[in-house]
């Protein structure tokens, strides 16, 4: 699983990618826009780099509605250890 955080200058070197991906795929409601190819090239075009930064946390994420128990039981286990705070949102 990757995780990506860009600055917002990324929003205006992926204007004309995202341009060109509509009208490409205007007749096809399901394409996606994905953001490793932005990072792809944007890196071959030497606009940007990238850090690598690991961990050895483990990801969980809600993809589907039946992810939602999983991941809820994650939140709390991750708040009763003291990972995450009690009150995490505030």
């Amino acid at each position: 699983m990757n995780f990506w955080g860009f600055t917002p200058a990324v929003f205006k070197q992926s204007e004309e990618m995202f341009k060109s991906f509509v009208n490409a795929n205007e007749n096809n409601p399901k394409a996606e826009f994905f953001i490793p190819l932005v990072a792809d090239e944007l890196i071959k075009s030497g606009v940007a780099k990238f850090k690598v930064i690991p961990t050895g946390n483990k990801w969980f994420g809600v993809t589907y509605k039946e992810d939602k128990s999983i991941v809820q039981a994650s939140i709390s286990e991750l708040v009763e250890n003291g990972t995450y705070p009690v009150n995490l949102w505030s």
